[in-house]
């Protein structure tokens, strides 16, 4: 399925979001919020204070449970949220973006247009069966959310890290194996 550039990067954004929770902690300070920020493209409002970080780090149990769950719960979460935040989406371009969608206002709070655009970009995941596409990563020490966007989804991990960790287990059992035979 080939999802619109805007829907992969609000996808993105709420997992990596999300993934700051896990163990260790990486949305510490207002210069961390700053970096998402500009990694996602995100425009509009931004209060730049600890109450904005403190209501980023709260909304993540909410989208982690919009991304991990199944494709009926995810309809209507994704119809509550859009209820609650009287989100209406229209057509916008801007600044060097191309036409795309946006639900409320720029100068709404940045946790505001965080969880409905999640919830616009978890519709197109839920209208083209591709929920899929996002699950927990496979290490089984870690909680992260992938979203895998490959061709033959293929992606299993939320991180290289974790990736590089089950990678190296794998290898040294392997070894272990072949020393023993």
């Amino acid at each position: 399925m080939l999802l619109a550039h805007d829907t992969e990067i609000s996808l993105q954004a709420a997992v990596e979001l999300v993934n700051t929770g896990e163990e260790p902690e990486t949305l510490l300070t207002i210069d961390d919020v700053d970096a998402w920020y500009a990694r996602y493209q995100y425009t509009g409002r931004r209060d730049r204070d600890e109450a904005e970080l403190r209501s980023l780090r709260a909304l993540r149990p909410a989208l982690r449970e919009l991304l991990t769950a199944g494709r009926d719960d995810a309809a209507a979460m994704v119809n509550r949220i859009m209820a609650e935040e009287s989100a209406v989406p229209r057509l916008v371009r801007h600044d060097d973006l191309d036409w795309h969608v946006h639900a409320v206002e720029a100068g709404e709070a940045l946790t505001r247009r965080v969880i409905v655009e999640t919830a616009m970009a978890v519709t197109d995941l839920i209208r083209g069966d591709e929920m899929s596409r996002l699950a927990i990563c496979a290490d089984e020490n870690c909680a992260g959310i992938v979203l895998d966007l490959t061709r033959n989804r293929s992606r299993r991990f939320c991180s290289t890290a974790c990736a590089n960790r089950n990678a190296v287990a794998a290898y040294r059992a392997r070894a272990r194996s072949t020393r023993h035979t």
